[in-house]
């Protein structure tokens, strides 16, 4: 990020074969839903999106899942403030509501073509736009790929202008749960995990959608604030908030203890835990933006600031590369 007449310029990216430009660091709006995240405040979080804004961030991505369409009803309120400029992905929810998606689910019982021109429709109502920059299913399952009826709906959808393009949010810790679906061609933008305690998807997927030109939105770059450095074995959650559950027991001990092996790479070439995380994002080329919750204006600003171009040394990824760990917390 440079700064031009006192202020911060944010680098872009292109989405794949959308062909738009997206700044590096998105918003993740689930936070600002309310629901299962504790401590949300609308006014809040309404001034850290305007501060993002400001700072040349250009990519929401919210869903209608998100306190039932709350997270989408706050990005409306940018949207009529900044009219033009600002670009949103939001997600179609299971209309079974199970996370992740399970084997074995048909996709008749959980995104069948009347329920998702609904959804569809409700988003852009509480959005208040005409049309969806991108729409995303909100789980997936590969054994759907050859089913016609999401294919024929999407294509319906954007034949409307209902939606501009469409992608697909990747089950928790499930990278080549999509390799599938890609290879169709139907598949613009794919959302997945990736972290520096999650590097599968730099395996199969990222080569994948490099060769496919298919635009990456990663999620949970900080592990669900693990990766910030502000879960301590004290850390206590309100019982609504879903990360009572994901850092349940002896889990919180296991995180402090890889926190703190993390430290000491710090100083040379990051100053925050939060900086290593999203650099680490942005070194992989296949991706196009990461997008990090964040609900205060000093997240966004030190969140954007790592858009300046500067790269990670290979020294340093490959340091990173010994952090790996293989669990999920989701479960």
């Amino acid at each position: 990020m440079e700064e031009i007449d006192g202020r911060q310029k944010m680098n872009y990216r292109k989405l794949g074969r959308t062909g738009l430009e997206v700044s590096e660091i998105g918003f993740g709006a689930w936070g600002i839903g309310g629901e299962l995240w504790q401590g949300s405040n609308d006014d809040q979080s309404l001034i850290a999106l305007r501060k993002a804004a400001d700072l040349g961030l250009n990519f929401v991505d919210t869903a209608q899942a998100y306190g039932n369409g709350h997270s989408e009803k706050l990005v409306a309120k940018l949207l009529k403030e900044r009219k033009h400029g600002i670009y949103v992905a939001t997600k179609i929810p299971p209309r079974n509501r199970e996370w992740p998606a399970r084997q074995n689910t048909k996709l008749r019982d959980v995104f069948p073509s009347k329920y998702v021109v609904e959804s569809t429709e409700k988003s852009l109502k509480n959005l208040s736009v005409d049309r969806l920059d991108v729409q995303q299913f909100h789980v997936w399952n590969d054994e759907w790929t050859n089913d016609n009826e999401w294919k024929d709906t999407i294509d319906k959808l954007k034949e409307q202008q209902k939606i501009r393009f469409f992608g697909i949010s990747i089950n928790d810790h499930q990278p080549e749960n999509a390799l599938k679906v890609a290879e169709t061609g139907r598949i613009d933008t794919l959302q997945v995990i990736y972290n520096i305690f999650d590097q599968s998807p730099e395996e199969k997927l990222f080569p994948l959608c490099m060769k496919l030109n298919i635009g990456i939105i990663v999620r949970v770059p900080f592990d669900e604030g693990s990766l910030t450095g502000s879960v301590t074995l004290s850390s206590e959650f309100d019982r609504g908030d879903f990360r009572r559950d994901y850092f349940r027991g002896d889990r919180r001990a296991q995180v402090v203890e890889r926190i703190e092996k993390l430290k000491p790479l710090l100083g040379s070439e990051t100053k925050t835990l939060p900086e290593l995380a999203l650099r680490l994002c942005l070194h992989a080329d296949a991706v196009s933006t990461v997008i990090p919750g964040m609900r205060k204006t000093n997240n966004v600003e030190s969140n954007c600031a790592v858009s300046d171009g500067r790269k990670l040394s290979t020294s340093m990824v490959n340091e990173l590369r010994k952090h790996k760990w293989q669990r999920n917390f989701y479960d």
